[in-house]
């Protein structure tokens, strides 16, 4: 208890000296693109007088590559769960402790010790969620607790989807929709999974990011893509509703890190704990609509998130959804194999 105290004191010294040695600074953010709120930046703006600027990427392998390749002046990068051991083990995150910062009081215990950061000393919850199947009902009135909507769809739904176009997502979804199990390296049901994903892809319009206000506008009738984009997408149109495939679905964290080479360390630090504050990060989920992993958070949300069945799955369909990790390297390249020959 002692130390947790103490360590709770040096944390809000650091944070206090840090808050007024850096007036006019800046903090370069690497995020998911439409995810971040701009009412909580600009907050977080006129708090520290610190000058926020967001660059957007639209896939962890863009994020991963871009910052390999140095020279990109970020300080704050917001990649998913599956993804941060990778950029741990290479050497680009620093080692924050964000777990000794004033507000880690408020992530929730299940957050804490987490597979892909134990404990959290690199990375604090930005958002969590799934990747299910939205459908326009109106097109298809079917069940959509199903990846067989994008993998074999019905007649009514062909030339009418979007995939997002993550690989680790979609290879999920048909190997667990073919019985297989994450990082499987069965060749027999890896052959089935790229068939399978070859065989549905011309039954596709399209693989494409920004999907949730196509979806809206009825430019597309189903999807697989992200529980929150599609809360959006319904709110904007009744007509869509969500499901949460019976076979399995992938779970996703996103979490913020600060990177190893990063020019505003502490700007960086300021933001972490500034949202692991439940009020801030509740204009986090109020924005993009998906759940954060901060307590006391939901009192703050807007009326149309704490009851949506998009981000409050049952316990039934959480059943069916688990954490993706990092496969084999050796497992990693034959899915990349399988997924550059569906893209062809």
């Amino acid at each position: 208890m002692k130390r947790l105290l103490k360590a709770a004191i040096a944390g809000a010294a650091l944070l206090m000296s840090a808050g007024a040695a850096l007036a006019d600074g800046e903090l370069n953010i690497f995020n998911w693109g439409d995810y971040t709120s701009p009412e909580m930046i600009k907050k977080f703006e006129e708090k520290y007088k610190v000058k926020v600027t967001i660059t957007d990427y639209d896939s962890n392998d863009t994020a991963l590559a871009k910052v390999r390749a140095g020279g990109h002046g970020f300080d704050v990068v917001v990649p998913s769960a599956n993804f941060v051991p990778i950029w741990i083990k290479e050497g680009l995150l620093l080692e924050a402790r964000p777990d000794q910062m004033e507000n880690f009081k408020n992530v929730d215990e299940r957050w804490v010790n987490v597979d892909w950061d134990p404990g959290r000393r690199y990375t604090v919850p930005w958002q969590w969620g799934l990747t299910g199947i939205g459908v326009n009902k109106t097109v298809y009135s079917g069940d959509p607790n199903t990846s067989a909507i994008f993998l074999d769809p019905p007649p009514e739904l062909q030339g009418k989807i979007n995939v997002a176009p993550e690989m680790n997502d979609v290879m999920y979804a048909a190997i667990r929709y073919l019985g297989g199990k994450w990082c499987t390296d069965d060749k027999e049901l890896l052959k089935k999974v790229h068939d399978k994903l070859k065989e549905a892809k011309p039954k596709w319009l399209a693989m494409d990011y920004s999907a949730y206000e196509k979806m809206a506008a009825r430019e597309y009738s189903a999807v697989y893509y992200w529980n929150g984009a599609m809360l959006r997408a319904r709110l904007k149109n009744a007509e869509v509703t969500f499901g949460f495939p019976k076979e399995g679905y992938p779970f996703f964290m996103d979490s913020v890190a600060i990177l190893k080479d990063a020019k505003n360390v502490e700007n960086a630090k300021l933001f972490m704990n500034f949202i692991m504050d439940p009020e801030n990060a509740a204009m986090i989920s109020n924005f993009a609509k998906y759940a954060n992993g901060i307590k006391g958070s939901d009192k703050f949300m807007d009326k149309e998130l704490q009851d949506a069945p998009e981000i409050h799955p049952t316990a039934e369909q959480v059943a069916a959804g688990e954490f993706m990790l990092p496969c084999a390297p050796e497992v990693n390249d034959i899915y990349t194999k399988i997924w550059t020959d569906v893209l062809k």
